[in-house]
């Protein structure tokens, strides 16, 4: 077995003696660690029957309790899975809600240990890529500013889109909740008159950023579609409604985005791997109203044939090479190059990426 899988190794980085409970609770796939810091502050943990406290930390022996029932400590070792959705219009980003709509882990497999995360959210009008995992820190990790994932959005926008607009949006506007701008932001060429197809790109998930910036110009989003989150793609296999699970080496190359380090897929019997092709087959079906309507188009393609990708690039941006699929591969990588975060020496062998322009991002041509 590889050195960077083994027990030995894995028991010495992730024991969570000494570390702060929303971090060890995120780790054991229980939620991110935003999710457990409002746990902390409405009362809903415990930690040796006590309430537990903001920025608290535990040993390995403390006993864990979340609204009252008992976490077992067994799960604190990590298990790292990660799920590719294609989000239809209608589905909220929570696990239950109130009004009875459906939600986007509905038609998700139930993961036999933790839970997923999601790591990120889009709203209810708002369809595309959603990535789901079992690690809290990976989700953590991917969704904090610090790391720089860009989220690049196809949009329709209506009405009469100027110069001075789309200057406006890159250089910056001031929303209720502070200052935002796009950086980068492209016309794709299908659309005409009031109906005008665009892709942007925000380096931040704040709620509904991507909508509030068009309309701070006096425009109207009758279309938004997430294509991309940071080196993960949405490709024209992946129908509406339906998710795939990530293979080893996609995991992989995901968490190295973030610095962290590989980690085993958990191994699989063929009767659960029968399991899973059936749920993955099953959650392909079309769904209702979204057949009519993907074959109209997101301005890139979409409905013109299985040849075509959702988050298809420009030719003079590459992508990286695909690795080879291994047997615990359960699909095709669905990742572009980024611009590497290490020093050229750092990997030898291997050709550096030509620095981005400023405020071009992966995914755009570069001039």
């Amino acid at each position: 077995m590889n050195e960077e899988y083994s027990s030995a190794e894995s028991a010495e980085e992730y024991r969570p003696a000494g570390e702060k409970l929303q971090k060890v609770l995120a780790r054991m796939g229980v939620g991110s660690r935003r999710d457990v810091e409002e746990w902390i502050a409405r009362g809903r943990i415990k930690v040796n029957g006590v309430d537990a406290t903001l920025g608290q930390r535990i040993g390995y022996k403390d006993a864990i309790a979340l609204d009252g029932r008992l976490l077992r400590r067994e799960e604190d070792e990590v298990v790292r899975r990660v799920l590719i959705y294609n989000k239809p219009e209608g589905e909220v980003c929570t696990r239950s809600d109130p009004e009875g709509r459906p939600t986007v882990f509905d038609r998700l497999p139930r993961p036999k240990s933790g839970r997923w995360i999601n790591i990120g959210r889009l709203d209810i009008n708002t369809t595309g890529l959603l990535m789901f995992t079992t690690d809290g820190e990976l989700a953590n990790r991917l969704m904090h500013p610090s790391y720089e994932m860009d989220r690049e959005y196809a949009v329709r926008v209506r009405g009469e889109v100027t110069d001075e607009m789309l200057e406006n949006l890159k250089n910056g506007v001031v929303l209720e909740d502070g200052p935002a701008r796009f950086t980068d932001i492209k016309e794709a060429p299908q659309g005409d008159g009031f109906n005008r197809w665009f892709h942007c790109v925000v380096m931040e998930g704040r709620n509904r950023e991507v909508r509030r910036l068009w309309e701070s110009q006096g425009l109207v989003v009758s279309r938004l579609k997430r294509v991309r989150f940071g080196p993960v793609f949405l490709t024209a296999d992946m129908s509406v409604g339906r998710w795939r699970e990530m293979g080893q080496a996609e995991v992989d190359i995901l968490a190295g985005e973030v610095g962290l380090k590989p980690m085993a897929l958990p191994g699989m019997t063929g009767k659960a791997r029968d399991k899973l092709d059936r749920q993955q087959r099953k959650s392909a079906k079309p769904v209702a109203g979204e057949r009519s309507r993907s074959s109209r188009g997101d301005g890139r393609g979409e409905g013109r044939g299985q040849g075509s990708q959702l988050a298809e690039r420009p030719a003079d941006v590459k992508r990286s090479q695909r690795p080879a699929k291994g047997r615990d591969e359960r699909s095709s990588p669905n990742l572009t190059e980024r611009p590497s975060r290490q020093p050229a020496a750092a990997q030898p062998g291997k050709r550096r990426s030509q620095p981005a322009g400023e405020g071009q991002r992966p995914g755009f041509r570069r001039k």
